[in-house]
């Protein structure tokens, strides 16, 4: 499995103010907004996300990671018996993914583009 990007992910109250502040503050784009979470380059591959609430999970992720291998990260998880607190699924916009819980409470969305 390779990783392909990762990208933390911000929380925020309102989305169209958190895009407002992060693209004139540090100069990025909008590389994906759909109403509820939004994606921020810098043209170099960098990113950031911005999230109000998941729209298919229970909960918000802290950190995005993109494999070549959703399947196979899956099967990795749960061998290593963390919380899967997502199952693995694939989403409407095109996205196949699942998100697990650390051992320090972080939720890790792990997907890929299909």
């Amino acid at each position: 499995m390779k990783i392909e990007r990762i990208a933390p992910i911000l929380t925020v109250d309102n989305l169209a103010t958190a895009i407002r502040e992060h693209t004139s503050i540090l100069g990025m784009h909008v590389v994906m907004d759909m109403g509820w979470v939004a994606f921020l380059s810098d043209g170099a591959g960098r990113q950031i996300g911005l999230i109000t609430v998941d729209a298919t999970a229970p909960v918000n992720p802290d950190v995005s990671v993109f494999v070549d291998d959703v399947d196979a990260a899956h099967t990795s998880a749960v061998a290593a018996g963390v919380e899967i607190v997502h199952p693995l699924s694939t989403e409407q916009w095109g996205v196949r993914r699942f998100f697990y819980r650390d051992s320090s409470g972080r939720v890790i969305n792990v997907g890929t583009h299909i």
